[in-house]
């Protein structure tokens, strides 16, 4: 695979999601940081947006429920580039019926290089960082010279 460099604009686009168990603990952490949150797009799943949207007043984009897709959705974003960081406040003791997915979700961020907070200390280092109200830059799957590089193999 190659890769490309990208740079991230100041203004980012973040998905929330959070387990029904961790759904509260993103609601705390996004009125704690809802100033900072307002100035980028962000994107949730469907009750976790309509949660934080009406308790924050923040404008979210909602997908829609996590196991009925909206973690897919997100992801699929993510590998469009239009999705630059995935807070995800997920809960390690409850399993969950669409695990695969969540599964599925966190590894499209691995690939697409993306930053991710598991919890609410990495998310307070994310939005602590000089990076996240900047520019920055990091590594993707360059997809066209992917796609160019099999059609090469098959002629």
């Amino acid at each position: 695979m190659e890769y490309k460099n990208i740079v991230l604009p100041a203004k980012k686009s973040i998905a929330l999601v959070a387990h029904d168990n961790k759904k509260q603990d993103l609601l705390a952490w996004c009125n704690t940081h809802r100033d900072t949150l307002a100035a980028h797009k962000l994107y949730a799943t469907g009750t976790t947006g309509s949660l934080i949207a009406g308790e924050t007043g923040l404008d979210i984009t909602k997908l829609i429920s996590g196991p009925l897709g909206g973690d897919q959705q997100i992801g699929a974003l993510i590998t469009e580039g239009k999705v630059d960081m995935l807070i995800f406040f997920w809960d390690p003791f409850e399993p969950m019926p669409h695990d695969p997915d969540v599964k599925a979700l966190l590894r499209i961020a691995a690939v697409w290089n993306i930053p991710v907070a598991c919890n609410q200390s990495s998310a307070d280092f994310i939005v602590s960082s000089p990076l996240f109200n900047g520019e920055s830059s990091h590594v993707v799957p360059d997809y066209e010279a992917y796609i160019a590089s099999r059609s090469q193999k098959q002629l």
